[in-house]
């Protein structure tokens, strides 16, 4: 188990900057995830912790030693990509014991399948142990290759989107089993990906990086209802929020789609404001006599709920409701908000503006 610090990290490749002044801690034991797109610098972040990078300024911080110059062995990490990254030719046993016959490595036998047992039945692989890799389905590979860094009992466990290349219904499982092993196991893992609901339901705590920026840390609660800004307002959330340009008039929120007077929190922002407002596809409200008004452009049944798009004057605002509500394609509608759960954010900047106001009442 290991504490983690970025401090100030660059890393450049030729003219392109991957990662500019990243600054980051993972606390000792946490499960922290890296969310960002294609690009983003998700995976360099990972390769700088692990080693497998030298930063061009800045330092990597393991258990309060600088471990700027350390190799990748010598920091005690252990890395599971989406490519598996198995040797086809062994059992799933030999897999496993590969890692442990290294020789910087000192276990005997005993000790050696005794690692194998318990970390394969952990992962519920043992009746795998000795079928060879290239009989295996990709989730059982994922399960081996995520054994092979387990059975080494490293410091830190560093996960390249490893759920990315399986199936929507084996992702979700192991989803499941990848949060059930880091509580059983109390160690430090981070975690890559692209994909929000993974993010969402997995992280102790989520970073949001953008074009080798970081742009802001908290808990998943925080990232959704306190966004720093549009940019991670839009990271998190099925469908993102709904940003719609508008002013403050009063205690209202005039759209400038529709010219609607939707209620406002008045605490918000100031009179005569422009504003982008910002709204959760579940807090749009649907009743007969709400001030804003539209068309519903689109509709998408997901089981238990329906998710509208709605047509104000050229503008879509997403709706989340019941199952059970019967509205169809070009359909009239009326909506409002909860306008406590409005977010305003600036529109040149897309700094959430609300966060200044709280840190001001706070100081």
């Amino acid at each position: 188990m290991a504490e983690i610090k970025l401090r100030d990290i660059t890393k450049k490749f030729g003219p392109n900057t991957a990662l500019r002044g990243v600054d980051l801690t993972i606390e000792d034991g946490e499960f922290f995830v890296l969310l960002g797109q294609t690009g983003a610098g998700k995976t360099t972040t990972l390769r700088v912790i692990a080693g497998l990078e030298r930063p061009d300024a800045g330092q990597v911080i393991i258990d309060g030693q600088d471990a700027t110059a350390w190799n990748a062995a010598e920091r005690d990490v252990a890395l599971v990509l989406q490519q598996y990254s198995l040797y086809p030719r062994l059992t799933v046993r030999g897999n496993l014991e590969f890692p442990l016959k290294s020789r910087t490595q000192n276990f005997t036998a005993d000790q050696i399948a005794e690692r194998v047992s318990r970390v394969a039945e952990t992962l519920q692989i043992t009746p795998l142990l000795d079928r060879k890799v290239e009989r295996l389905s990709g989730g059982e590979m994922q399960r081996v290759s995520i054994g092979r860094a387990i059975v080494r009992e490293p410091r830190v466990f560093l996960m390249d989107e490893p759920l990315s290349a399986l199936d929507a219904n084996l992702r979700d499982v192991l989803r499941v089993e990848l949060k059930k092993l880091h509580h059983d196991l109390g160690a430090t893992f981070v975690f890559v990906t692209h994909d929000q609901v993974e993010a969402m339901s997995m992280g102790d705590k989520i970073g949001v990086l953008n074009k080798g920026k970081l742009v802001q840390v908290g808990t998943p609660d925080e990232i959704y209802t306190r966004p720093l800004n549009t940019f991670v307002a839009r990271s998190v959330g099925t469908p993102p929020m709904n940003l719609i340009d508008g002013t403050i008039t009063g205690n209202s929120a005039v759209l400038n789609a529709g010219g609607h007077a939707l209620p406002l929190d008045n605490s918000i922002a100031a009179e005569g404001q422009p504003v982008r407002f910002g709204i959760r596809p579940e807090d749009v409200v649907i009743e007969a006599n709400a001030p804003a008004k539209g068309r519903v452009f689109d509709v998408e049944n997901h089981g238990v709920l329906k998710i509208l798009a709605i047509d104000m004057d050229g503008a879509l605002v997403h709706a989340t409701v019941s199952a059970q509500m019967d509205v169809g394609i070009d359909d009239p509608i009326a909506f409002g908000w909860k306008p406590e759960k409005v977010l305003c954010f600036d529109p040149g900047t897309g700094h959430n503006l609300g966060l200044d106001r709280v840190q001001q009442e706070v100081v």
